[in-house]
């Protein structure tokens, strides 16, 4: 893949909802970027920066309807930016457009090359989906809590689910669909990941405890406990009993420990536009000093740039993040619980959604997974 020419043709579906403008507003400046279509089911026609004003002063195709023979010539990577239930009906369309299915996760070592051997021949659309359309493996489990078939399940098996500090580099290299994970999921894998590695916490009492901003909701979201009136000085829980992130929590750590994981995850709603707080809890199978916890944590995440291991006694805040495709994690331990208490943080926008996917799609090109990917937050 990094043969590839110097700028890839880019398409962006959902360009004006929170996730889809902040991929176009990161991508802009992508050196090796080309964005060629952008698309919306309700602004079409229109420059994205009459919509988006904060988008003014780029140079940047017109708003357009949605147009899959027009998406699969004119691009040759597309992120789809939609709700649930938009990528399984629109991915499959633009995938055949490309080669036959040939090398997903699974297949034997070297099995690629005899399958295909002149991929870098062969025009290969791929697709890089935001939403929770793939990330699931079973589709029972998806109708399970999401509440609709997936109409798509052929693709499950294929699909990348791509967390870039926990999935194989290998796997990036064949890959057509990445399924980009949800933010709650990355910053609670991210923070327990290092643990759940070593073996050191029972893996069916683990608690996470998150918080985030208004703009995981999405744009759309016009309900009347979304008003700034209900949202201003409060500070809730919800979906308590049963949080759509759940399965995927409990899939991404199960992978890692090798071993079923279980969680009581608990997502808060907090008034702030960015960022998610993400509080873990674990029992210790047996003591462990806090100084090998930490040296655990910097080792575990040692060649990994975006996330950031805090010093002991340093814990960190939305604020740190926001505008960062950083992940920054503090942790300590509760001696007398005999609970590792581990805090993670992360703007849901940028790490938890479109820059991640950036993330993804650089190494999907072969690319530095840091190009055109903000390293610092934005203060005050």
């Amino acid at each position: 893949m990094s043969e590839r020419k110097a700028r890839v043709k880019v398409g962006v579906v959902g360009a004006t909802g929170y996730t889809g403008a902040e991929l176009v507003r990161l991508l802009s400046s992508h050196p090796r970027v080309e964005l060629t279509m952008l698309v919306s089911r309700t602004e079409s026609g229109k420059s994205l920066a009459e919509v988006l004003p904060h988008l003014g002063g780029i140079d940047l195709p017109p708003l357009s309807t949605l147009d899959m023979e027009r998406l699969a010539s004119e691009c040759e990577v597309v992120f789809l930016a939609g709700e649930t239930g938009f990528a399984m009906e629109h991915a499959p369309v633009l995938l055949k457009t490309g080669v036959p299915e040939f090398a997903f996760p699974g297949y034997p070592a070297g099995s690629e090359k005899k399958i295909l051997p002149s991929w870098s021949e062969k025009k290969i659309l791929q697709v890089i989906d935001l939403s929770a359309d793939f990330r699931l493996r079973d589709p029972a489990l998806f109708q399970e809590w999401y509440g609709m078939p997936h109409r798509a399940p052929e693709l499950l098996r294929e699909a990348l689910y791509g967390l870039p500090e926990l999935t194989p580099p290998d796997a990036y290299r064949y890959a057509r669909l990445i399924a980009n994970p949800g933010c709650y999921p990355t910053a609670s894998a991210l923070a327990l990941a290092p643990l759940l590695s070593a073996d050191l916490v029972d893996s069916e009492c683990i608690v996470i405890d998150a918080k985030s901003g208004v703009s995981g909701a999405g744009r759309s979201r016009v309900s009347v406990e979304y008003l700034f009136t209900e949202l201003d000085e409060n500070f809730k829980p919800y979906a308590v009993e049963r949080h759509r992130h759940t399965p995927e929590i409990e899939q991404t750590l199960s992978g890692i420990a090798h071993q079923t994981v279980r969680v009581r995850f608990t997502p808060h709603l907090v008034p702030m536009r960015r960022g998610i707080l993400c509080t873990t809890y674990a029992r210790l199978r047996q003591p462990v000093a806090i100084s090998d916890l930490h040296a655990l944590y910097t080792t575990f995440y040692g060649d990994q740039p975006f996330v950031w291991v805090r010093p002991l006694g340093d814990f960190p805040a939305t604020r740190d993040v926001y505008g960062s495709n950083r992940c920054d994690i503090g942790l300590t331990i509760d001696a007398r619980t005999q609970m590792a208490v581990v805090i993670s943080a992360i703007d849901n926008l940028v790490k938890g959604a479109a820059g991640q996917a950036i993330q993804n799609f650089n190494l999907l090109m072969g690319w530095e997974p840091t190009l055109g990917l903000p390293m610092a937050g934005i203060a005050p």
